[in-house]
């Protein structure tokens, strides 16, 4: 930890050295709700998010808080280590060409119905989870597709040149559905309750043992389902390209899958929590992480040293330093492009729209990692050979 803020109803524990004024009043909000429990958790990626900082850990106390997990529910990573030990320039080429054929990119879905074998193996009730089966069938075409925004399909190679396979993707319209719902019904709610917590601060919430906050609670964990195996699936075909162009089974090693935006029941400092993680990855002793960089920079397999002060939380990536529209304007796309090509990376900027994902909109990742030394051990260092956008 780099820095502890005492003048709020909790203490704020920072794991880096300087913060945007916009996320730092965030944590304030957060740090004066009266079922925060012991303290709030920046981790060193911190920005400004919707209600509660991206890279933020909150734990409360029987309340659950929709734009505490945010929109994209589940939104994870997922990497694969494989047997491969090179990969000529014209193979990769084919390989990127034969992934964006099979993996639907930004707000594309399949033509078709991917099948209910490839949904979550959950139970949909119209009781149970009314968001989950009014959006179940639309939620079949989405399934095994990117998505936008920073979501990214990543070829990499470690210290030992093993090649990686390395997605970033989340739960589609379905999480988004039902984030909105449960904010909106919250807002409602906490006004009828007349809640001492401005609705200004976006922090409406639910009692976790209320019939809305169990019924949130289930429709967020099929999010989280989803976003796995949206993510499985989109592996599983990315795996099928790399057979079609490389000789062996290359695909030994078990996938690595973990979420960052999501709430769950842990128990710390005594007490069982609700604890919400919203780009925040966790972290506790011997579990293995992932932590990307920005495009072009190299990501991180990590293993969690389960530091109580962070809540077992570490950072979930390199953390924008700019906002998006911020970075389109200011950015100069012949120097990042340029930057991207130096280092031989088969990358996806190729207009003044898609600087909002250069390298120069991220913070930088040897400083991040630098700063959360206390939370997680480096397993692998990945640099990156080719990238796909959403």
């Amino acid at each position: 930890m780099l820095k502890e803020i005492k003048t709020e109803r909790i203490p704020i524990k920072m794991w880096l050295s300087d913060i945007e004024e916009g996320a730092l009043a965030q944590a304030r909000n957060l740090a004066n709700l009266p079922f925060a429990h012991n303290h709030i958790a920046l981790m060193p990626d911190c920005h400004q998010g919707f209600g509660m900082p991206i890279g933020g850990v909150a734990a409360l106390d029987n309340v659950i808080i929709p734009n505490a997990v945010g929109v994209d529910i589940g939104c994870g990573m997922c990497a694969v280590k494989t047997t491969l030990e090179h990969i000529s320039y014209p193979v990769l080429k084919d390989i990127m060409t034969g992934i964006r054929e099979l993996v639907p990119l930004g707000f594309k879905h399949h033509q078709s119905a991917q099948g209910s074998e490839n949904m979550p193996q959950r139970e949909v009730d119209p009781i149970l989870n009314p968001i989950v089966t009014r959006e179940y069938d639309k939620a079949q075409f989405q399934v095994g597709t990117l998505g936008g925004g920073n979501h990214f399909i990543e070829i990499q190679k470690d210290e030992n040149n093993h090649i990686w396979i390395m997605i970033h993707s989340g739960s589609r319209n379905i999480g988004k559905q039902v984030a909105d719902h449960y904010n909106r019904l919250a807002t409602e709610l906490n006004e009828k309750w007349k809640s001492p917590i401005p609705r200004s601060a976006q922090l409406a919430w639910l009692p976790f043992d209320s019939v809305e906050g169990q019924t949130y609670l289930r429709e967020m964990q099929y999010c989280v389902d989803f976003a796995f195996a949206n993510r499985k699936l989109m592996m599983k075909r990315i795996t099928d390209v790399f057979e079609q162009h490389c000789k062996g089974k290359f695909n030994a090693f078990p996938m690595i899958n973990i979420a960052h935006n999501y709430a769950a029941v842990e128990s710390h400092y005594g007490k069982d929590l609700v604890v919400h993680r919203k780009g925040a990855t966790l972290a506790t002793d011997g579990t293995f992480g992932i932590i990307p960089g920005s495009q072009g920079t190299e990501s991180f397999i990590v293993k969690g040293k389960g530091n109580p002060e962070s809540f077992n939380s570490c950072s979930h990536g390199a953390g924008r330093v700019m906002g998006r529209k911020q970075a389109q304007r200011s950015l100069n796309l012949k120097e990042e492009i340029k930057k991207l090509n130096e280092k031989g990376i088969i990358h996806a900027i190729r207009t003044q729209k898609d600087l909002d994902e250069a390298t120069s909109a991220y913070k930088n990742i040897d400083v991040v990692m630098n700063n959360q030394k206390d939370l997680v051990d480096i397993v692998h260092r990945l640099t990156p050979l080719a990238v796909v956008k959403g």
